[in-house]
């Protein structure tokens, strides 16, 4: 017996799984509350039955496609999981602006090209629209740059 996997049915049951396991933790550790007073728990029921949907969605439009294989990548994660901690150590002694570039340069290191353009462009608009968004709408504290030494 083979089994042939593909990158889209992988991905729809993971889709299945995760929106199993959020749905039963906020069914079973928060209340749901009732649609007229909401609990805490019946904003993460709704988004685990929706990844369910999607995930089955995805997985039933793949049943028709031939099946292609897929690698997995394993540095990936890590450079993802790596700009997210880059962002954590860089926001307080620095700034929010060096952490977006922080955590785009990390994160862009996932991908198999290095393409300067779009990180450049990306690090252009998020440093603009971050500070606009958390700084001046939402009024935050948060120091755009800093100077640690």
């Amino acid at each position: 017996m083979e089994i042939s996997l593909d990158r889209d049915r992988v991905g729809g049951l993971s889709l299945i799984a995760l929106g199993v396991l959020a749905t039963y933790v906020a069914i079973t550790w928060y209340p749901l509350g009732t649609p007229q007073r909401m609990g805490p728990g019946m904003f993460p029921a709704g988004l685990g039955i929706l990844l369910v949907f999607l995930g089955a969605l995805q997985f039933l439009l793949t049943l028709g496609r031939p099946v292609s294989s897929f690698k997995i990548r394993v540095y990936s994660p890590l450079f993802i999981l790596g700009g997210i901690a880059a962002f954590a150590l860089m926001i307080v002694p620095f700034g929010l602006v060096p952490a977006i570039a922080g955590v785009i340069v990390v994160s862009s290191m996932a991908e198999l090209r290095f393409r300067i353009f779009d990180i450049t462009l990306l690090i252009v608009g998020l440093s603009l629209l971050a500070p606009f968004i958390f700084s001046f709408c939402l009024g935050l504290p948060i120091d755009l740059f800093s100077w640690p030494f």
